[in-house]
């Protein structure tokens, strides 16, 4: 298994490294918060160990980043100092799989990061999207309408990822800021600026439409809004 650690206390990273790298694990290490974000976005790791501590940006905003802005399914098992219910609470609220309270069991921590990475596996989404006569493959941002490639901007691309993952349930405009901007949106116009062009794209040379609007609420595909 290939885990990112990221954590900035030397004796923890080498005790860590010490005990799973003789039981077959491949590790990659940082040392801080933006090196992590950054080290998590550009590779491709089976769990991710995080510090809630750490130097720059902490675990939290880490791990909300990598679920809101970036999308990335890989799970997370939060490690820290901190043991009270509201830290672990923010925690997994922040997109956390896991949560291990320092001073730890190291044959705990191999335990939960194999129970992570198989429920991972059985879980892992689909690498293309389907909802009507529209597909999404995810591998490589493809999209197309009944066989036809779709134009879309890398905002257009993400807003129809999450509406496909969802249809036809309906999506609140909310969850859509969080997704494609994180906790920091835009004005409120720039999300349905981008659900017009969405709408242009998979929409407009169609007879039938997918999109669809409700009204102060959200958006969804299919369904019996405007």
């Amino acid at each position: 298994m290939r885990i990112l650690i990221v954590e900035d206390n030397t004796d923890i990273t080498a005790n860590l490294c010490a005990f799973l790298q003789p039981l077959g694990y491949t590790l990659e290490l940082a040392h801080s918060g933006n090196a992590g974000l950054e080290q998590a976005r550009a590779g491709s790791h089976d769990a991710i160990v995080l510090d809630l501590g750490l130097p720059g940006m902490n675990g939290l905003e880490v791990c909300r980043r990598l679920r809101s802005q970036h999308h990335m399914a890989t799970p997370i098992l939060m490690l820290t100092a901190r043991d009270t219910l509201q830290d672990k609470v923010l925690g997994f609220e922040g997109g956390a799989d896991d949560y291990v309270v320092k001073p730890f069991s190291m044959v705990e921590l191999d335990m939960r990061l194999r129970a992570l990475v198989r429920r991972a596996v059985g879980a892992r989404p689909p690498a293309v999207l389907r909802f009507d006569d529209a597909t999404l493959d995810l591998s490589c941002w493809a999209a197309t309408r009944a066989g036809v490639p779709l134009r879309l901007t890398p905002t257009g691309y993400k807003l129809l990822a999450v509406l496909m993952r969802e249809a036809p349930r309906l999506v609140p405009r909310r969850v859509l800021e969080r997704e494609v901007w994180g906790d920091h949106p835009p004005d409120s116009d720039a999300l349905r600026t981008h659900i017009h062009a969405l709408r242009l794209a998979l929409d407009k040379p169609f007879g039938k439409p997918l999109l669809q609007t409700l009204p102060g609420i959200g958006y969804q595909l299919g369904g019996t809004g405007v």
